[in-house]
């Protein structure tokens, strides 16, 4: 009679591994320090002073006296010194000096553990076809994507802070455009883009109409169609703001992925594309995620190449300024790895969201899938009969809740969360796509080389 049940003992044992397994077996750790990533070290002040043929012999011509004082500036080099930077491999001591590396490493963790959540109660499911429980693997899945929704946030934020840069007019400007985007896909009838969101919409609102009306209540709608379209605008242009630089990062590192890499690889009824749609999204994501460690050690070959860049340029740079340029590389990637991991999580988990809320299917069936089997005259007093015992108050009260969600249950239908989850989906992968051809097309034919 639980509300839970067996998903509470799942949940409490996920948790428990997650505070005593992953702080010593972590897959975000794992990604980053198996040893096959190599972070480029910067050369001390001595090793270039060698380079340069500057060995300290006395004093140097920078130290020079004014009134008694020694006004020291900076040791400069010539940028074609003949500079080779040397390789470690990636340890945890080193990501302990990482910027976000607690946030990657939480957001990648917990996003295995509600994985796992889900993979197990969709087994449940699937074996003992309960009718009256809630699926809590559906809170874990909204949990993901709040914590990746924040992250993005927060990495958008900072680049908001960067007084000297046009990050935040990017931003702005990627914002604006995916709100504008956004409108103009809203307002394009169903019969080009069929994502099941007036048909949603509309019976959602009319099932909120029946609802209010059996309270008594006189209404048109919990809200319009032009007003709901419009905050869903907003929403997905901030999706999009929060997608720009992890798509032009996306773009820049696939692209020196492509140049380092030896070898180039080169009808059917509803219900089964709806099936069909949502393996390839997660076979994508997890080939995506298998890529992670050759775009990781792309984006790490930045240090060589900016260096490489230096040496056909003509004049001195400072010793400091040349360890800062190398040192950045390595200190900003769990940045790097949060904006590859991020949108990755929010489509993946969107999409689990869109095969149980939507009630599609896993399997490929000739027929089309039925939703989910909704009785709205069903009295209550058939879910839980009344008997006499001790605890009778206790059971009135789960029949209330139990009542209670049904009526939810009753407004917010499989055919509004198939078209909304099916246009978000569409929307994150879009946002993606959009962002990273962007960054294709910049640093293959607009950076100078």
């Amino acid at each position: 009679m639980g509300v839970i049940g067996i998903q509470l003992v799942v949940t409490m044992v996920m948790a428990s591994i997650m505070q005593k397994i992953i702080p010593h077996y972590s897959l975000a750790r794992w990604l980053l320090c198996n040893g096959s990533l190599r972070w480029y070290q910067h050369p001390s002040e001595e090793e270039l002073r060698i380079l340069a043929g500057k060995q300290q012999k006395g004093k140097s011509k920078r130290d020079r006296k004014y009134n008694g004082h020694i006004e020291n500036k900076p040791l400069t080099i010539p940028k074609d010194i003949d500079l080779h930077l040397e390789t470690k491999s990636v340890t945890e001591v080193d990501t302990l000096a990482l910027h976000y590396f607690p946030e990657y490493q939480w957001l990648v963790d917990f996003t295995v553990a509600a994985t796992i959540v889900y993979l197990v109660t969709e087994v449940y499911y699937s074996l003992m076809k309960p009718t009256q429980e809630m699926n809590i693997s559906l809170v874990w899945c909204l949990l993901v994507l709040s914590f990746a929704i924040k992250v993005l946030f927060s990495l958008t934020t900072h680049y908001f802070k960067v007084e000297d840069g046009g990050e935040r007019s990017v931003c702005v400007t990627f914002g604006f455009f995916f709100f504008v985007k956004a409108m103009a896909v809203l307002i394009v009838t169903e019969n080009y883009l069929e994502f099941g969101l007036e048909t949603g919409f509309t019976n959602f609102s009319d099932s909120a109409m029946q609802f209010l009306e059996k309270q008594g209540l006189e209404s048109q709608g919990p809200v319009s169609k032009l007003t709901f379209k419009f905050f869903l605008a907003v929403f997905c242009s901030l999706i999009g703001a929060f997608l720009t630089f992890p798509g032009l990062r996306l773009a820049q590192m696939h692209l020196d992925a492509l140049n380092l890499a030896t070898e180039k690889i080169t009808q059917m009824t509803e219900a089964t594309f709806d099936t069909l749609r949502l393996w390839l999204i997660i076979l994508l994501c997890a080939l995506r995620l298998a890529m992670m460690r050759s775009h990781l050690q792309a984006y790490l070959n930045l240090a060589q190449k900016c260096v490489d860049q230096m040496k056909k340029e003509a004049g001195r740079i400072s010793t400091v300024e040349l360890q800062k340029m190398v040192a950045r590389v390595f200190y900003y990637l769990c940045v790097i790895a949060l904006q590859y991991v991020a949108p990755l999580v929010m489509l993946l988990h969107t999409t689990l969201l869109l095969k149980t809320l939507g009630n599609h299917s896993w399997g490929i069936y000739p027929e089309a899938v039925s939703p989910w089997p909704l009785d709205k005259n069903l009295p209550s007093n058939t879910v839980y009969p009344e008997l006499p015992s001790p605890d009778g108050k206790m059971k009135v009260t789960v029949t209330q809740i139990t009542v209670a969600l049904s009526s939810l249950k009753n407004i917010f239908t499989p055919l509004l969360f198939r078209g909304l989850l099916s246009f978000l989906t569409w929307w994150i992968a879009a946002c993606l796509f959009s962002t990273s051809l962007f960054g294709l097309f910049y640093h293959q034919y607009l950076t100078v080389a």
